[in-house]
């Protein structure tokens, strides 16, 4: 045991370094997110997040959307806790039941996936983006 407790005290640390401040293009994906969100919706954009059995990489990845590098509710970007109140339903894994159903589409209709397992909160982004086109494109035709 004593030498296990060494052994951790003295291995380098596994931790990789922050993304780089001031990132321009996180910048203006949020900003664009949130033009198209006021333009489509009228207001900001709430999104409902529901794990359906996933291995909670995606949430974290969905939760870092919220800290203090991506703090993503200065573009109007927010998370709220009832379907009900909100304009996005993210769903992340597999559906879950007594056995494993398969991807949410078999089981509901899905407008838009997000590729990446984890997907990076910037790709969360651009799929939001083009989710409120894909919406935007519907409420004109």
């Amino acid at each position: 045991m004593r030498t296990l407790l060494f052994r951790s005290l003295l291995a380098p640390l596994a931790t990789t370094a922050a993304p780089p401040p001031g990132d321009a293009a996180l910048e203006e994906l949020g900003r664009s997110l949130a033009q198209r969100a006021r333009r489509v919706y009228g207001r900001s954009l709430a999104i409902r997040e529901v794990d359906a059995g996933s291995c909670n990489g995606c949430e974290l990845e969905i939760h870092a959307l919220g800290n203090a590098f991506y703090d993503l509710e200065r573009f109007g970007l927010r998370f709220v806790a009832s379907p009900r109140h909100a304009d996005v339903l993210l769903v992340t894994g597999p559906v879950t039941s007594y056995a494993v159903i398969g991807a949410v589409d078999k089981v509901i209709p899905v407008d838009l996936h997000i590729r990446g397992c984890p997907p990076t909160p910037t790709a969360l982004l651009e799929g939001l983006i083009a989710l409120v086109d894909k919406a935007s494109a519907g409420s004109q035709g």
